[in-house]
């Protein structure tokens, strides 16, 4: 095999659980070879550098082997590459969301009715 379509290959390569969501990814611009925006039906080869971004995660990778086939976790680690600078970078971001506190953003606890009722009026949503 020389060459395969790309959301074939990440969802063979076990970066996302269905072809379908792999292709959304690419679509919205979170998949990138040799730094532009790719199609879905774009074709990559074995060396061909790819950017996945997944949530927090970016990762740089390398393409060392081409499969159509979703496999184990083991074979499919085995399809990539990734370069040190994106493990370093992945684990530096890592270490600051957790001296963050690891829940930006959220209230530490369930409101209770009281504070409920302040929200409610704060977005005038008047229940009764």
């Amino acid at each position: 095999m020389e060459k395969l379509r790309v959301d074939k290959w990440l969802w063979a390569a076990r970066f996302f659980k269905t072809r379908s969501l792999a292709k959304a990814a690419i679509e919205g611009g979170k998949v990138q070879l040799e730094g532009q925006r790719v199609k879905v039906s774009r074709e990559i080869c074995t060396g061909d550098e790819l950017r996945v971004r997944q949530g927090w995660d970016e990762r740089d990778i390398i393409v060392l082997a081409l499969s159509d086939q979703r496999r184990g976790a083991a074979e499919a680690q085995a399809l990539y590459l990734e370069t040190e600078q994106s493990i370093a970078r992945r684990e530096q971001s890592a270490q600051a969301r957790k001296l963050a506190g690891g829940m930006i953003g959220r209230p530490a606890k369930k409101p209770d009715k009281r504070a409920r009722r302040q929200i409610h009026r704060f977005r005038h949503i008047d229940d009764g």
